[in-house]
């Protein structure tokens, strides 16, 4: 009977005891979420480094390399107040290292005066730097620091082959936030715009990486990391960013820095023109096939000289205000003008000196003109 006794009372303990033991388990799952789901934020319970796409190594890759050559650069100007006080103004850009002897490519605009330039590299060094050319045509000059140590210099790439839509990288100083990195791609080639100085810029490449001020003069890449333009100008109310922006393309560089090389000045040609063909060379009487129509001749300039005629009397076709009169310009050295851009296509790869044709179309005729380029005014 006590044996008896002793295994009910076991059973009974064993069971109490195996029941409490999954009531606990039971309870430990049902539970353990619960802390888990009480965060505020939901992540992996492993941090891991993030994984990057092709695109972001390159784009890391670049700036690695080509923010360190990027500088700014800003000059003292003279300015006067509304009271005809005069005070110092600075003016501010970006720029480009383009050899380890500290020469510098950027924009004509961002160094109004020769005075008081300076450049900061990105390490913050800063030095004095000299005017060694300038391309006021073109918003390009080239300056020279004295470095002392080698510099981080940059590739010039070929403008010439650019496609719409390719990828394209700037970096520069925009208001003052240096080595600033955006991306996009090529909008557009050979647009044309009114500078700083209300000169006519042409042929220009669009692209919608995002370009404030303070960009100007700093490079404008491609995907291998070359420059392929100089981030020039915005389009935009009071010089914000809206996604227009416009870039110098880097081949023009190059010629004025062969020029330097060799002490040559650019060439200028000394007209203002618009395009006119189809409806609108018909309605003026002119060839169908069109050209470009002189509006007015610099005095003084090469094409004066050459006899080249600008337009005389104000007419409106459609919504287009123009001046009639003028030559039309056809071809140039017996290439036709199929591009808005064609008189500085050909003016990039020709010298001050050298003699160019044009055809144009002169009262109801059509006549050849030969031109003797003169230099292209350094003057701001």
């Amino acid at each position: 009977m006590r044996s008896r006794i002793l295994l009910i009372t076991a059973l009974f303990v064993g069971g109490f005891l195996l029941i409490t033991s999954r009531t606990n388990w039971g309870q430990h799952r049902i539970f353990e979420p619960i802390s888990h789901a009480g965060r505020f934020w939901t992540g992996p319970d492993v941090a891991r480094s993030a994984g990057l796409s092709s695109d972001e190594v390159n784009n890391i890759d670049i700036y690695k390399t080509a923010h360190v050559a990027t500088v700014n650069v800003t000059s003292t100007v003279y300015r006067r107040s509304i009271f005809w006080e005069v005070y110092p103004s600075k003016d501010q850009g970006s720029g480009f290292l383009i050899g380890t002897d500290g020469k510098i490519l950027t924009n004509s605009h961002v160094v109004a005066t020769e005075d008081q330039i300076e450049v900061t590299l990105s390490d913050q060094t800063q030095y004095k730097a000299k005017l060694l050319s300038r391309d006021s045509a073109n918003d390009l000059a080239l300056l020279q620091i004295s470095p002392r140590k080698k510099l981080p210099w940059l590739r010039l790439g070929d403008s010439d082959s650019l496609q719409v839509g390719q990828k394209v990288l700037a970096i520069g100083n925009p208001f003052g936030l240096d080595g600033t990195l955006t991306t996009g791609v090529v909008s557009s080639l050979g647009r044309s715009i009114r500078g700083e100085n209300n000169q006519k810029l042409e042929g220009l490449i669009q692209t919608d990486a995002a370009i404030n001020q303070g960009n100007s003069g700093g490079p404008l890449l491609n995907s291998a990391g070359d420059v392929i333009g100089i981030n020039t100008a915005i389009l935009g109310p009071n010089g914000g960013n809206i996604g227009i922006g416009f870039a110098m393309p880097i081949n023009r560089a190059k010629l004025m820095l062969d020029d330097f090389q060799a002490g040559r000045k650019r060439p200028r040609l000394g007209v203002s023109v618009v395009p006119v063909a189809g409806d609108y060379a018909d309605a003026l009487s002119l060839p169908t096939q069109g050209g470009l129509l002189i509006q007015e001749v610099e005095a003084g300039s090469a094409a004066e000289h050459a006899g080249l005629r600008g337009g005389r009397q104000v007419v409106t076709i459609g919504n287009a205000q123009l001046l009639t009169g003028g030559d039309l310009i056809m071809s140039i050295d017996g290439q036709p003008v199929d591009r808005d851009d064609a008189i500085s296509r050909t003016l990039a790869h020709k010298h001050a000196g050298d003699t160019i044709e044009l055809t144009v179309f002169r009262g109801g005729r059509t006549i050849n003109v030969r031109v003797k380029l003169s230099e292209a005014d350094s003057r701001i």
